[in-house]
């Protein structure tokens, strides 16, 4: 038996302690600019404990983290254990509180392991989203090269086949902490019976979310994700009508996700209901510490379809499950054509152009909207619709909801447009950073870099027809931002449908009314969503 160490005299006890306090002291003689940068370099674990040493280091560390920060990684280690590690051990390598964390995985990762795994290093208490993407891009943590790969799925026979499961293992960890901002889960609900999805319930507790942490109903932000069969082209209508501009709305219309225990008390889930949609939604906090600043936020679009052809006027309107048939006419003529003349009419324009790999019809629909008994309001929206094909008879367009007048116009991919259009996104951000420069240098007396104006982030959403050989060069998407911020955090997903409030004007510029038709998700796009930091007014 080993023998028991004798327990330590009061007078050892104290002596000890004396030596303890004489260290800080020794320590605390660096002056707390040193002390600041030492703890900077800490990783977050340290950092917190660094945190409890004394209330000046607590003060030091609350200073340290007065300002935002967001974390990525990405890691294709085909052992879900040895990903979740990796990536999370790179997020936590600097001082970071973690708000939320959104993780994108392979189709070969489990959802419901991911979200253990992720739960059991960063605790349950915080926002968690998990999804399943058609890739990711971010920064290697074994190469520390920024990456853009989308999964191999090939299709033989209509069914989509996996060819090496592990090139489809990887996964993207975001992880953002917001001083400032709070962060809340809610979820989408969608009734089995006829109620189907509970739009105005989603949109009540959005803005439950939103009253309850600051004197708005209206949060800063929504970053949505939606189920595979889930319609959330009218919950995108609601969502519109219901939260003024400023508040933005990005994320991934087609995926399967995940998302934590931890979500609004008062939101549960209701026998016969499931889940179709799950929106990390983030709120200003009345309550925020003085010496915060401001988190703000930028979406930028970068779109990838032209317009082709006139437009046409749909007429003689039959529905199924999942799709519409149609005729259709020009507006300058009344004479009805069907799905062959049509498409024969658009193929003619394209001349040798026809190889064209995605063919879309967008409409412009005009619409009821309301919330609950709120005043009922006509808005207009422009939707996309994959083109399926056309007979002597009808047009077949991959969506049920195209009534009889609504107007309509084919669309093309096109990746000469998507890369001018990525050129005039990397305008828009260079001309963001010459804004925070020009903001710093006009601010008077020196200061450390938590207390410039900068852009501290990045998440972009990109269609997965994108990437590589669309553009036929790599990493277009990707260097758009970094060559604008370099070193500055940036990541996210190749989705099946980004979403980002817009209007028509961004796809056909000459007239002026189509600012006002309103056009929330995309095609053939790359969503970005860029954060910025604005210090507080500095005391005079």
């Amino acid at each position: 038996m080993e023998e028991q160490q004798p327990l330590r005299s009061p007078k050892k006890m104290a002596k000890a302690l004396t030596e303890c306090q004489s260290i800080s002291v020794r320590i605390d003689d660096l002056g707390e600019d040193l002390i600041q940068n030492i703890l900077n370099r800490l990783p977050a674990k340290s950092f917190a404990s660094a945190a409890c040493v004394s209330r000046s280091w607590n003060s030091i560390c609350n200073r340290v983290l007065s300002s935002p920060k967001l974390s990525s990684a990405v890691s294709f280690n085909p052992v879900l254990e040895n990903a979740v590690n990796e990536v999370v051990d790179k997020v936590l390598l600097e001082p970071i509180r973690p708000h939320f964390a959104l993780v994108s995985v392979g189709p070969f990762f489990l959802l419901e392991e991911t979200l253990q795994l992720i739960e059991g290093k960063l605790g349950s208490m915080i926002p968690i989203i998990i999804n399943v993407s058609e890739g990711i891009i971010g920064r290697d943590v074994h190469t520390d090269q920024f990456v853009e790969v989308q999964w191999e799925v090939t299709v033989e026979d209509d069914t989509a086949v996996l060819p090496d499961e592990h090139l489809q293992r990887g996964i993207i960890l975001t992880v953002g902490f917001l001083p400032g901002l709070k962060a809340h889960v809610i979820p989408l609900f969608q009734h089995k019976g006829p109620q189907g999805l509970l739009v105005d319930k989603f949109v009540t507790d959005i803005r439950e979310a939103a009253s309850t942490a600051s004197d708005s109903a209206s949060p800063a932000g929504i970053i949505l994700f939606a189920g595979r069969k889930t319609n959330i082209k009218p919950v995108l209508q609601t969502i519109e009508y219901a939260f003024p501009e400023d508040t933005f709305i990005v994320g991934d219309a087609d995926s399967q996700f995940l998302y934590g225990s931890n979500i609004g008390e008062n939101i549960t889930m209701s026998p016969g209901t499931t889940c179709a949609a799950v929106a990390l939604v983030l709120t200003r906090d009345m309550n925020k510490p003085l010496g915060i600043g401001e988190t703000k936020f930028d979406v930028m679009l970068s779109t990838g379809v032209s317009p082709i052809g006139p437009t046409y006027k749909a007429n003689s309107v039959k529905h199924n499950k999942s799709s519409t048939w149609l005729t259709g006419s020009r507006e300058t003529a009344r004479q009805h054509l069907d799905g062959e003349s049509i498409l024969e009419e658009i193929y003619d324009q394209l001349g040798d152009r026809i190889l064209y790999p995605a063919f879309y019809v967008g409409v412009t629909k005009r619409r009821k909207c309301s919330v609950g008994t709120e005043k009922v309001r006509r808005m207009q929206f422009h939707e996309f619709h994959e083109v399926l094909g056309g007979d002597e008879e009808y047009l077949f367009v991959n969506y049920p909801g195209i009534k009889t007048g609504d107007p309509f116009r084919f669309y093309i991919s096109d990746s000469k447009a998507a890369l001018s259009s990525s050129n005039d996104v990397s305008d828009k951000l260079r001309h963001l950073k010459l804004d925070c420069e020009r903001r710093n240098n006009h601010a008077s007396g020196g200061f450390g870099y938590s207390d410039k104006v900068k852009v501290f982030g990045g998440i972009i959403f990109s269609c997965c027809g994108r990437g590589d050989p669309f553009f036929g060069q790599p990493r277009i998407d990707s260097s758009t931002f970094l060559n604008n911020f370099p070193g500055v955090t940036f990541g996210g997903t190749y989705c099946a449908g980004e979403i980002a409030r817009g209007n028509l004007g961004l796809y056909e510029p000459d007239d002026e009314e189509h600012s006002f038709i309103h056009c929330n998700q995309h095609v053939f796009g790359a969503v970005y969503l860029v954060l910025s930091y604005f210090p507080p007014p500095r005391e005079r």
